[in-house]
């Protein structure tokens, strides 16, 4: 398809102008939460609002305004009124009153919260101004400061929001913990004394960072906040029960220790169950992917299908500043991308995030690797950390192939049901239409006799079951040349009647296709449904694909309607699409049969399933599809009149 380069270039202009909001943590402007633009001191600043409802805000900003006597009354009335902001600001007193070092020059510098930083802040907030329990689980992706804006969140609570609040620090190992507690101690050195909220007499102490607890060796005293912070590790779970905590900081949750005797849930459950669920408590669970169905990769798929008490955050690589590099020339990167970076563009990123993502990819050995250090969501996260049935690297050669469609829309007929639902059948673009199309149908009738194979997977009918997708299979031309190749398909959630009628005027209009109907989701509803449904398609479209079953009474074999996806059956046509998928034997379109494919795993049990949350709705149309059509032999003779009428498996 022909592209208008400098038409990506201003669609480019536009996406990075929506990047470029102004962040200033001394000001407020772009910060987090809720904010009123004042002027306070010959300024003006953009404070959060609950500030300005304070009763002391208007004497502390008016104070502010006034002509001092001396330099140091001046400073005085400035300190009070930064104090009372620290109370309601966390990103002017993370810059404030907290340093951290540069990675880059290894100096002490301001803490400024950078855009993923920005966005795990904006959750917690949400639900402490909400008076709600903050509860967070967070998929780390690359080192962007997730642990560090954790651990300073906590801190503000208990240095600035409360006193009396315990903080529980626990890694996979001791060492982890105790170097995110030592960041902590030295937030306590650094600290201005002028804006310190401790007890009188506390500063001094401060200065010298934690005081050990008597009898405790992993717990540390807050000085003057009545508050303590205690280190853990998963090896050492039962230090943690009976602790009296008000913050949980779990770090690497996906790496501790999992055992029958020690497992990660008992631990987690030993220390949260000592947690009231009260405003200005705080659990956040944090980890690196580390493969799936673990723990932490059950609770993250909790926490995202909201059946947990938590809260999911996801940073993607494209989120982060960091990565992004200069676009020297437009055609000369879209023309060297990829399927899957091109389904970038498609998402909405920049091309300077491409540019970077492109050029990193020559670092490592293959795709599934980059996706490992560098995912783009969550599945990516999860999954490139595994084994699946599909080798990565022969999924990353597949993906070369795919593209956005040639056109989005449906295809209707004279009426949505029914033998004329086949006649007048034509094509409806709409952006939101359910049937992407690659290749349009053969305009020539003898090239297209027999061509197609159309697999269908029978999912649910509401937007939060399976898909039911419908997939055109090209087998290539009559003379053998060209790949088999995905040519088209709908995927949506509708009724199953609805969907077999929509299978079938897809088929009609790739040429009378070969309609294969996967039967399991029909043959376990009520009884008749599939004879009713499959049995009304067949009245009107010959081209239906049937299979022999034996009666197991009369012994007497008789046909029967789709295709049928058992013990049996199902190695079969995996086997077949592994070994498709390795040989590159045909051409996928869709980027997301790939994700399909890189999810897809091999059970103890020895049978195959999607990897959990995610989806085989896609695959399956494919190992049926690809399978039917290399076993059942083309009808290529230009001189028959009539098409067979079925095949049997």
């Amino acid at each position: 398809m022909e592209r208008n380069f400098e038409e990506i270039a201003r669609e480019n202009e536009r996406r990075k102008k929506l990047l470029q909001g102004k962040h200033d943590p001394d000001t407020g402007e772009g910060c987090c939460g809720k904010r009123k633009r004042v002027r306070v001191g010959g300024r003006y600043l953009y404070l959060p609002e609950p500030m300005i409802k304070d009763r002391d805000y208007k004497r502390l900003a008016a104070a502010v305004d006034e002509k001092a006597a001396t330099r140091m009354h001046a400073g005085m009335r400035r300190m009070e009124f930064e104090k009372l902001r620290c109370r309601y600001d966390f990103e002017f007193w993370a810059w404030r009153c907290t340093k951290i070092k540069d990675k880059v020059s290894g100096r002490s510098i301001a803490f400024i919260l950078n855009s993923p930083q920005r966005k795990l802040l904006a959750v917690m907030e949400d639900q402490r101004l909400k008076g709600e329990p903050i509860r967070v689980i967070l998929l780390k992706a690359r080192q962007w400061g997730g642990s560090t804006l954790t651990q300073l969140y906590f801190a503000w609570l208990q240095l600035v929001k409360a006193k009396g609040k315990n903080l529980l620090i626990c890694a996979h190992v001791k060492n982890s913990a105790a170097v995110i507690r030592q960041m902590y101690s030295q937030i306590l050195k650094d600290y201005p004394a002028s804006l310190w909220e401790g007890d009188k007499g506390s500063a001094k102490e401060r200065q010298k960072g934690f005081q050990a607890q008597t009898g405790a060796t992993d717990t540390r005293v807050v000085p003057g906040r009545d508050s303590t912070v205690t280190i853990a590790s998963s090896f050492a779970q039962d230090t943690v029960r009976g602790l009296d905590i008000s913050l949980a900081h779990l770090s690497e949750v996906a790496y501790w220790m999992d055992s029958p005797k020690l497992s990660p849930e008992a631990f987690i459950r030993a220390v949260c169950s000592g947690i009231s669920q009260s405003p200005m408590t705080g659990i956040v669970m944090e980890s690196t992917a580390n493969g799936t169905g673990n723990f932490f990769h059950t609770e993250w798929l909790r926490s995202k299908n909201g059946e947990s008490d938590k809260r999911a955050v996801f940073v993607a690589w494209h989120e982060i500043e960091m990565y992004r590099k200069e676009v020297k020339d437009v055609a000369g990167l879209w023309n060297s991308m990829d399927g899957y970076e091109r389904s970038l563009w498609e998402q909405g990123l920049t091309l300077e995030m491409i540019q970077w993502y492109h050029d990193k990819r020559k670092e490592a050995p293959d795709h599934s690797t980059m996706m490992t250090e560098f995912p783009t969501d969550d599945t990516e996260a999860f999954v490139h950390t595994g084994q699946g049935v599909f080798a990565a690297s022969n999924v990353d050669a597949m993906m070369g192939d795919c593209r956005q469609p040639l056109a989005r829309g449906e295809l209707v007929g004279d009426l949505p049901t029914g033998g004329r639902s086949l006649e007048g059948l034509r094509f409806r673009e709409d952006p939101t239409g359910c049937l992407k199309v690659w290749e349009f149908p053969s305009t020539n009738a003898r090239d297209r006799r027999d061509r197609y194979v159309v697999a269908v997977d029978v999912g649910g009918r509401t937007a939060t079951s399976d898909w039911s997708v419908i997939a055109v299979i090209d087998r290539g031309e009559n003379d053998g040349s060209g790949p088999m190749r995905i040519a088209a398909q709908w995927r949506g959630h509708t009724d199953h009647d609805l969907l077999g009628w929509k299978a079938a005027q897809i088929a009609r209009w790739y040429g009378e296709a070969l309609l294969v109907v996967e039967s399991n989701t029909l043959e376990h509803e009520s009884a008749g449904s599939t004879s009713y449904i499959l049995e009304e398609l067949r009245a009107v479209y010959p081209r239906l694909y049937a299979r022999t079953v034996q009666d197991e009474v009369t012994m007497r074999k008789e046909r029967k309607y789709g295709f049928h996806t058992n013990r049996a059956t199902k190695a079969t046509i995996i086997s077949c699409l592994i070994s498709l998928v390795r040989e590159h034997g045909y051409a996928e379109r869709d980027i997301d049969a790939c994700r399909e494919l890189m999810t897809y795993r091999q059970l103890p049990s020895g049978s195959y399933a999607a990897r959990q949350g995610c989806h085989d709705d896609i695959l399956m149309t494919r190992a049926i599809g690809l399978y039917v059509a290399l076993t059942v032999p083309r009808v290529i003779d230009s001189g028959c009149s009539e098409l067979k009428e079925q095949v049997y498996f």
